[in-house]
Order: structure tokens, then sequence, then C-alpha cells
């Protein structure tokens, strides 16, 4: 038996792969692989995850297909970067403030460009067979003790003593890129220890280990991300202690972990990520792990309406809602008029997240106000605006960092994005409809309120109460007609990147809600446009 071990590993490693792959390393019928012998069979080679992601990149990029499902707004600089960085093999650092969606491209490369790969089935470090030389192999099949010149941590204990007590059946599991992906915060209390593990007490206790033996290691965070995607974010925080902890990863590929004289390969891509005040800042990063970073990448925030548009709709996490067009340019107005505000400090940054929450509190005001009393869709109209206070984060640059001060210069941004939206949609308007509009509003006053619907039998609705406005409901016609349009335009443009489109289809169940909608923002846009048509008193709009 000993002898058949020996020869059926033995050819199997110095044989040529027996299957077709259909991503870098990964068997076409790779499901049905499940057993050590299955893996031996069909003379597996394990690919690194480096050249898994080049690999599978370079397919993608043949096939044309979508490289970075997810990021948007990076065409043009980012993901030419990212590209060129995978391509190369390299470690990388991701500069920017936050919410650029650093980590999330760490993570969506792991989703998308690792491979598929055999573990031993429960193995918290990734242990595939094949990482044992064939050798060490037959030695755990023939339940003999390995006599290694040279002590290396090839697989743990427990994935040791499961080859040893199931040969050949030794149970096999295909885990993908997104469970190989490891994030770690540099925070002040992660240790060194936490890094590159440590020599397990209990362990030598439980199990009879010798100290320096294999059985006596508890893995640290490093050996949990083999062959996957290891992503630490802030690396500047790290004190220089655990950064030099990481540059022997960086440098050599391994590491030993204090006076444990066990060498370690975690196999790994290396993402860091970093703010731009303590990247510049010196000391920060120690040079020899600087340099180590081979590409240094700079993000940004969106730089268009439609791109950050995008982002809100994609991240937003909302129920069973319609959101309007109009509603996202006026939240997308507001985040990009702070990050250019001089009264806010632009060092922090505005991060995309503040649309996106706000657009998750916009619904959860319009459920609170009218969806759930009155039994319809949620769907959010400029007079929710005023609700997102309580998710807007920023800091004052001028102005002492009062909330009172904030909820001014917040007020005056909302106000700001509000008169481009409206007047967004009001341009091209015959200036002769004004003019009509305003000799209706002579004796007259339009009421909004947030618990007012669009439609209903109540006299204050406000389809009711355009009826006596006629020139201005032929008005609210025409922008209905542009926001459709625009909505369409928007609709397909989420087709592209894979976006779902579930709270952007317009149905007939949201028509009422939607016109009101409109019907506030054509209202809010008569008080700003030359020359003034219209006041806001206490909840009415009346003429000037």
């Amino acid at each position: 038996m000993a002898e058949e071990f020996a020869n059926f590993v033995n050819q199997s490693y110095d044989s040529k792969p027996k299957y077709t792959e259909i991503m870098a390393g990964v068997p076409e019928d790779f499901k049905q692989i499940k057993t050590l012998r299955d893996l031996l069979e069909i003379n597996y080679k394990v690919i690194n995850a480096k050249e898994q992601l080049r690999r599978n990149l370079i397919s993608k990029i043949k096939s044309k297909s979508v490289k970075y499902p997810g990021i948007v707004g990076f065409d043009d600089d980012v993901i030419p970067s990212l590209d060129r960085a995978i391509l190369s093999c390299h470690d990388m650092i991701l500069i920017g403030q936050i919410g650029q969606a650093k980590t999330r491209i760490a993570q969506t490369i792991a989703d998308t460009l690792l491979s598929p790969m055999p573990i031993i089935r429960g193995s918290v470090t990734n242990d595939c067979p094949m990482d044992l030389p064939p050798s060490n192999l037959i030695f755990l099949l023939e339940d003999k003790v390995n006599p290694m010149t040279v002590p290396q941590f090839y697989i743990n204990g427990e994935s040791m003593e499961k080859i040893r007590n199931n040969k050949l059946d030794t149970p096999i599991e295909w885990i993908d890129g997104k469970n190989r992906f490891k994030y770690v915060l540099a925070t002040p209390d992660i240790s060194v220890k936490d890094l590159v593990g440590q020599i397990d007490a209990i362990k030598i206790t439980r199990n009879g280990a010798e100290m320096f033996e294999i059985e006596s290691y508890s893995p640290g965070q490093l050996m949990q991300a083999k062959h996957g995607l290891f992503c630490i974010d802030e690396l500047p925080v790290l004190d220089t202690r655990k950064q030099v902890a990481l540059l022997s990863v960086l440098q050599e590929g391994r590491f030993t972990t204090g006076a444990y004289p066990v060498i370690f390969e975690p196999k790994t891509i290396f993402f860091a990520t970093a703010n731009p005040i303590d990247y510049t800042h010196s000391g920060k990063i120690i040079e020899p792990l600087y340099d180590r970073l081979k590409s240094h990448i700079q993000t940004h925030y969106p730089r268009s309406i439609q791109e950050e548009m995008l982002i809100i709709i994609q991240e937003a996490k909302i129920p069973r809602s319609f959101i309007p067009i109009f509603i996202l340019k006026i939240l997308t107005r507001i985040v990009q008029t702070a990050r250019s505000s001089s009264e806010i400090n632009q060092d922090k940054g505005v991060s995309v997240r503040m649309g996106i929450h706000s657009l998750e509190l916009l619904v959860g005001e319009a459920e609170r106000t009218r969806s759930i009393s009155h039994d319809i869709l949620a769907l959010p109209r400029p007079c929710d605006i005023f609700s997102i206070a309580q998710s807007v984060k920023f800091e004052l640059a001028e102005l002492d960092d009062t909330p009172e001060n904030r909820s001014k210069v917040l007020q005056k941004i909302i106000s700001n994005s509000m008169k481009d939206t409206s007047l967004e949609y009001l341009k091209d308007i015959d200036p002769n409809i004004f003019d009509l509009i305003k000799n209706e509003f002579l004796g007259k006053s339009f009421q909004v309120s947030q618990t007012i619907l669009g439609s209903n039998s109540m006299h204050t609705s406000y389809e009711n109460q355009l009826k006596n406005f006629n020139s201005l409901q032929n008005l609210v016609t025409s922008v209905y007609s542009k926001v459709i349009s625009d909505q369409e335009l928007f609709v397909n443009e989420t087709k592209k990147y894979g976006i779902s489109t579930d709270a952007l289809i317009i149905s007939e169940s949201v028509q009422n809600e939607l016109k009101a909608g409109i019907v506030e923002l054509v209202l809010d846009g008569l008080c700003w446009v030359e020359p003034k048509i219209l006041d806001r008193k206490e909840g009415e709009y009346v003429a000037n």
C-alpha cells in the first residue's frame, strides 16, 4: 500500500493536468471533484493567487466582459491602473478619502478574479493538499512521522490529521474568491500575533504537541487569507513594529512568528488602503514597506452627477419603493456641493455614503408620512428632503463646528441643490406660460405638505388643487414628460453596470405620487425663475 501511495502521488505531481480549465486552475467539472483521490487522478495543479488574477483578467479583457462589476466612475484612470497592477502581479495600495470604494475595489477583485480552489474541508487556512510537497503528502497517507529538515508550514495540524485518517478519501470542498478575502481594519489594538499567528498554549496542552510543532500553531489573519486577498484598511495607522511584520511577506513571501522556528508562506495578494493625509505624512508608512507596495493607485470621488447617482442607487439598502430621477439629482447635487464648499473641511472628505444614507432616509420618511398610513408605494418627494440632516456627516472649516452652524450650512446647500434641479426642468419653457401662472395665482394659493397625497378625494390633494390652475397643470404635464424621458435614460445606464432597476421602473401605481413630486419640483422652481413668479409661505405657494 505504501508503494502504491508513493507511485500515485509522484505520478500525479510529475504529470500534466488532465483537465480543461474554465478559469485559471479550475477544471470544467470541478464540482464533481470531491476527494483527494479525485484531485490526484486529474493531476491537479495549484495556480497561485496573483497568477489567478492575471489570467482571469486577461480572459475578461479578451471576451470584453465586465472586469470590476459595481465599480462606477473610474473607467478613465483607476481601472486602467488596476489592470496594469494585476497584469504585473503587483501588491498595491489604494490612496483616497473616505467613501471612495477602496475596500469595495479589493472585495470586487477577490469576488470576480480569484478562481474557485479545492481545499481540505473545514480548513481555516485554505489548505489545498497540493500545498504539500509530494514526499510530505506520502508520509501523511502512510501515517508516518515526517522528518522535516526545514520546519515549514504547508497545511495546518487539523488538515494533516484529516489526511492521516481519511487517506485518499479526504473530503475536498471548492471555495470561491469571496471566501478567501480577508479584511482587516488597522486599529491600535491590532497585535503582531493577530497578523502572523502564535503558539497556542491550549493546543499544546490539549493535543500534547511540542512547543515548536506545527500542531501548536494558531493561525493569524495572514494565514487565514492563504491563496486569497489580504486587505488591510488604513495601513498608516499600524505602528512600525506591526508594519515590519508585514514587510517580510511583501519582501520574501514568507514570515516567521516570534521565536517559533517555522516558515509560513501565505501565498496571498496584498492590498492596502490609506487616507491621503496619512499616506503623505512622513514616517506613517515605513520606507521599505512603502517601496514594496509596487503599485500606488489614487482613487477619487465621482466626477459627474450621473456617476454619483449610479453609485447611490446601487448601494442604497431600501425597501420596495420608487425613486424619481429628480430626487437622485437633488441628493447628488447636495453631496457634490458639499465637496466643493469652502465652509466644509475638505481634508476629511465628503463620502459617497452621505448620498446613500440620505436616500435610505428619504424612503423611510416617505413611508413614515404617507406610504404606511395610506398603503401606497413609498416615493420620496422634494418636501421630504430636510429629513436627511441626520445622515449628513461633515466638519466645518471656517465657522465653529457646532450643530447649529452645520444645520445652517446644510440648509443652504439643500436650497441651492433644489434650485439647480428645479430650474434644470424649467429651462426651455416658453416664458409666456410663467406670466399665465402668475396671473392664475392672484388671490389663490397652492398648499403643499408631506401628508398631502397626489390624488385622493380630499380637496387638498395635488390633483384637485391643480384643477384651479390650468397653466400650472400644463407646465406640470410638460415637466412630467421630461422626467419620464430622464428616468428611462437612467434606467438604461444602470443596466450597463448590472445595477438593479427595481426602484426605477415607472408603473401605473406610482404615477399619482410621481406627479405630486413633480408639482413640488415645479412650484419650487417658480420661486427661482427670473423674474420670480411665486413665494413659499408657511406651506403654501402664493404669487410673488
